[in-house]
């Protein structure tokens, strides 16, 4: 099974820290969001990771050839046109079964018995009591999914589709795309991934849901900050430190520097960054960056940005300088 990772994207949600950096490569909880995903799909011991690249893609691809010592594959999606635009550049090499994840999320999930499934499609979702915000899986008595529709006003179905699909047969779903795109089914200019699987349902192809037992969010600055909570609740705590008082939950990496400040609780601290008399809390604060003589709450500050002697609820983009 092939791992496949659409990371084009331009994150514009989660913007000043996506002006030089890649959505998937900010971090959450001691480490980017990418890194967190692929954590929760090693388990199946995946053939090949695939990775379509777009803005800043050269990043992601340093980053993933550092740290992972399995067979990678990247190819680009140079202009934005949506899911499936994105998913069929992997036609020549993910020809088997494949596990798409839209990594903007944190989540768990059983994947253990997708290659025994006898079904063509399995649709992660969760249930939500509002299932007016999300797409949303209908489905008929014997389980199968017969629709998807986006934002239902009716309360048609509360099981929310997260972004996570698993294609038996890729080359399956490829003939769905070329479908999709010579019908011209698109919104608002794009193609997306739940009309190609209508095309699949309309065909007769079998496709269920599988539930997630968490489903964290990391499209925008306010969720991403909720979703590093929910991860140090989860994480070892963090160490204590001479000269400074750790607040648990936390994460400090072994070699930040702390010196007369007080962490957390809910703080994140990344590697390398340097925080003096200050005080963190509910934060993340990214590799390389310096803070000295300031409160930093509620905030994310970016690599290598630097702030000194400013009490403020902001956010800093990557080498931004912050000066009282």
């Amino acid at each position: 099974m092939d791992i496949i990772l659409p990371v084009a994207g331009l994150g514009t949600r989660l913007r000043p820290l996506t002006w030089s950096r890649p959505k998937p490569l900010v971090s959450v909880g001691g480490k980017p969001i990418l890194a967190h995903v692929i954590d929760r799909v090693m388990p199946v011991d995946p053939d090949r990771i695939v990775f379509i690249t777009g803005f800043l893609g050269e990043q992601v691809e340093a980053w993933a050839k550092k740290h992972y010592d399995i067979p990678l594959a990247f190819v680009q999606q140079p202009k934005m046109r949506g899911q499936t635009d994105a998913i069929v550049r992997t036609r020549e090499i993910a020809t088997g079964s494949g596990l798409i994840l839209f990594p903007d999320m944190v989540f768990e999930a059983d994947f253990s018995q997708l290659e025994s499934t006898d079904a063509d499609v399995v649709i992660y979702t969760q249930e939500v009591s509002d299932p007016s915000a999300f797409g949303v899986a209908v489905k008929d008595e014997q389980g199968r999914v017969t629709r998807l529709v986006e934002k239902p006003r009716e309360p048609i179905s509360n099981e929310a589709v997260v972004g996570i699909y698993y294609f038996r047969s890729m080359p399956d779903l490829y003939t769905a795309i070329d479908e999709q795109m010579a019908r011209g089914i698109t919104l608002k200019n794009e193609y997306f991934l739940a009309d190609a699987i209508q095309i699949m349902i309309d065909e007769g192809k079998t496709v269920v849901t599988a539930p997630v037992t968490a489903w964290e969010d990391c499209g925008n600055i306010e969720v991403l900050l909720g979703t590093n909570r929910y991860l140090l609740d989860r994480a070892e705590p963090a160490a204590e430190r001479e000269g400074a008082l750790i607040l648990q939950p936390s994460f400090v990496a072994d070699d930040a520097k702390i010196e007369g400040s007080v962490i957390g609780p809910y703080a994140a601290i990344g590697s390398g960054a340097v925080i003096r008399d200050s005080i963190v809390r509910d934060a993340i604060v990214d590799d390389g960056a310096h803070i000295e003589h300031t409160i930093i709450d509620h905030s994310v500050v970016g690599q290598r940005a630097r702030i000194i002697g400013r009490p403020s609820v902001l956010h800093a983009a990557d080498q931004a300088l912050i000066r009282e």
